[in-house]
């Protein structure tokens, strides 16, 4: 199985109560990058079960290990899902990092090959 864009919906549709078909964007790949919420692998996780993505939830802070842990992991989660940022902390365990937001911008530029 492999991860081939993202269906959206506008929060004003669904608030004013319009039907209107969702919106599919196809792309090569997908990038989680929501932060503590994680919210596209929380989607994919619960919709798409052959996935078996187990989000374990971002432990207590500790700015050192965070920062490390969210560039280490920053990586391809499934085949055409990746996840950056804050959400790499969600889906593996890893500590908060606090005030400092230097491994988010780092592990957007890990090289992935």
């Amino acid at each position: 199985m492999r991860i081939e864009g993202v269906v959206i919906q506008w929060t004003a549709v669904i608030m004013s109560g319009i039907h209107v078909d969702p919106l599919a964007i196809v792309s090569k790949a997908v990038v989680d990058a929501t932060g503590h919420y994680a919210k596209v692998l929380t989607i994919a996780a619960r919709k798409i079960l052959e996935l078996q993505i187990d989000i374990v939830g971002e432990k207590s802070m500790n700015v050192p290990n965070g920062e490390k842990f969210v560039v280490e992991k920053t990586g391809r989660v499934v085949p055409g899902l990746y996840v950056a940022g804050m959400a790499v902390a969600s889906l593996y365990g890893g500590p908060r990092m606090g005030p400092i937001f230097s491994s988010m911008l780092l592990s957007g530029k890990k090289n992935l090959n």
